[in-house]
């Protein structure tokens, strides 16, 4: 193997060496999350009647919640960190939910770049960004008239003082590839990553100081992705992983990690952190044994057993007829779900999501390194090195 593709590979490995930092504190306000289904709390839900059913959400909330999960996601984790609720989604207004210490703008099946006609989700990047924007001023109007709204509304400096999350991009990877080589994808993340450049920029605008960024995950792990282009064996890797989609996560996360130390130096008075995600969910699928699990690919809500279990025609909890004679299937979960990393074949269970968050809060995947929690005194609620 050229040493040019073994780069990311030992990138990845002395990321996973250096040394913990030490614990400190690691407190906001308020938090106001951007991005897809790695993060949405309910957005695509309300916002487009997108079906999250059960089983969705068994494991914590035992009901459907609007994520994409069994349970938890990371971003849950670092509010759980902040001892802070959980945020609500922007456009689920059932219920009068609070804002008080954040909103949630992510939607599942967003892209950086905005949203065509054929879009499943019509809420981008941008599409996000003008939505918190109508919020904070709308937010700032209610609260001039009537100090009462301080009780479910953010108050004016938590949007200087609150943490700005983002986990978006991967849509826009994983649908080039639908149409484009592998070249051709990565010649178009510049293209994606000016489109999150001007966000942020416009965020930057709005006064947001603190700018939290996670880089894609290995893409090419998603038993999704390996079922459609891993057919043949050569196109898989080491770990079991396509190739070409990891190669491109890993390009999109170095010209990221560049944007985030750029706006870094251009931003006057604002913290722009990068997140390697990549290097702990690897790290997760290709030693999966180690922290307890039993399966690193295969789905734990699927169809088809084997390797995978998963299979494009059937979604996680339906039930349907597969062939003309009209027998019917189920795509029904796993007994559980603790021992699987990846939760319905796109995205991955309360188990890894606990187990990303608890390396995330030691702070040594991040750019400029973060202390924060020692994820040791960080109470969860089973510890998943110990099944």
């Amino acid at each position: 193997m050229a040493l040019k593709s073994l780069f990311p590979w030992i990138q990845t490995l002395i990321l996973l060496h250096l040394p913990v930092i030490s614990p400190a504190n690691f407190t906001y306000p308020a938090v106001f999350n951007f991005g897809d289904s790695n993060s949405d709390t309910g957005g695509l839900a309300a916002g487009v009647a997108f079906p999250v059913g059960a089983p969705n959400g068994e494991t914590y909330f035992n009901k459907p919640s609007g994520r994409f999960c069994d349970g938890r996601l990371i971003i849950d984790f670092l509010m759980d960190s902040m001892n802070l609720p959980y945020l609500n989604a922007y456009l689920d207004s059932v219920g009068a939910p609070s804002f008080r210490t954040g909103c949630n703008f992510a939607a599942g099946g967003a892209t950086i770049l905005p949203a065509s006609t054929a879009s499943r989700c019509p809420f981008s990047f941008g599409f996000q960004v003008a939505q918190f924007i109508r919020f904070k001023a709308r937010v700032l109007e209610l609260l001039g008239k009537d100090k009462r709204f301080q009780k479910i509304l953010p108050s004016g400096d938590y949007f200087r003082d609150g943490l700005y999350t983002f986990d978006v991009g991967q849509n826009d990877i994983d649908g080039a590839f639908y149409s484009k080589s592998g070249d051709q994808v990565a010649a178009f993340i510049p293209t994606i990553l000016s489109e999150f450049q001007a966000g942020l920029e416009r965020l930057y605008d709005e006064g947001a100081k603190n700018l939290w960024i996670h880089g894609m995950g290995p893409l090419g792990c998603l038993p999704r992705i390996i079922a459609t282009f891993g057919k043949n064996a050569s196109k898989l890797d080491r770990f079991g992983c396509v190739d070409s989609h990891n190669r491109a996560a890993n390009l999109f996360n170095s010209q990221l990690h560049s944007l985030c130390a750029k706006l870094g130096s251009q931003f006057i008075g604002v913290n722009v952190t990068y997140v390697d995600i990549f290097a702990i969910k690897l790290n997760l699928i290709a030693n999966f044994s180690q922290f307890g699990f039993k399966e690193g690919i295969a789905a734990c809500c699927g169809y088809g057993g084997g390797a995978l279990n998963y299979d494009s025609r059937i979604a996680c909890g339906e039930t349907k007829s597969l062939d003309l004679n009209g027998s019917m299937v189920s795509a029904n979960p796993c007994d559980n779900a603790t021992e699987y990393v990846n939760w319905d074949g796109n995205h991955y269970t309360e188990a890894a999501n606990s187990f990303v968050s608890s390396q995330l809060l030691t702070g040594k995947f991040s750019d400029p390194p973060t202390p924060m929690i020692n994820p040791y005194d960080y109470d969860y609620d089973y510890d998943i090195t110990q099944k």
